[in-house]
């Protein structure tokens, strides 16, 4: 005869539930001894019947499993507690990079032009300056690359040249008449075009033209 499945709910005969709670219980004890021998673990159950009856067993010291239970539990509640913490700083970190990001896009756009209408003329008198100072940046490292480059262009220049005075000695020919050399119209040329300019930020002005 094959046993039905007994439903999870409340057995409503109270002889029944009695004979049903002794069974499992003690099947429950059973098991309990079982697993703190066979698998060397600490076991503590603790078990009160429907009357308040109090069944225990313990594989070593009750009160040692309960004190190390609790002391687990107040270091999961402090690792939680810190960990929380940390996700809120994270929280906090996020938001204001966030803001950050924001505000470098929107300084991004002004400096492209974007954007301006809502500045006054303070912020519009600031991005002139800030963008006055970048070129000049810019100039001054532009205008640093083309002397570096004169220069690497005299130490070839004269390399060159000690090699054609060599080998002009060697054919006995006479040394070469010095003339203007190709960095030194480079170097005229960088200082032509180097002329002031200014960054000017607003309406152009209004020229007279002088009749003849």
């Amino acid at each position: 005869m094959v046993r039905g499945k007994t439903p999870m709910k409340r057995i409503e005969n109270a002889t029944s539930r009695q004979v049903t709670f002794s069974k499992r219980r003690n099947g429950l004890l059973k098991k309990a001894f079982e697993l703190s021998v066979l698998c060397d673990a600490e076991v503590a159950l603790i078990i009160f019947s429907p009357r308040g009856k109090l069944y225990e067993f313990s594989s070593s010291s009750m009160n040692k499993t309960i004190d190390r239970y609790q002391k687990r539990q107040n270091d999961f509640g402090i690792i939680s507690k810190a960990v929380d913490e940390n996700m809120q700083n994270v929280k906090e970190d996020a938001h204001s990079m966030a803001k950050k990001i924001e505000f470098l896009e929107d300084s991004k756009r002004k400096l492209l032009g974007n954007g301006l209408e809502p500045c006054s003329l303070n912020e519009l008198q600031l991005i002139e300056n800030q963008l006055e100072r970048s070129l000049s940046r810019v100039r001054a490292r532009k205008n640093q690359l083309f002397w570096e480059q004169i220069k690497k262009l005299k130490e070839e220049e004269r390399r060159l040249g000690e090699e054609n005075a060599k080998l002009r000695e060697k054919c006995g020919m006479r040394p070469r008449q010095s003339s203007t050399s190709l960095s030194d119209e480079l170097q005229i040329q960088i200082v032509e075009v180097e002329v002031e300019t200014e960054l000017l930020i607003g309406p152009p002005e209004r020229r007279r033209i002088q009749k003849p």
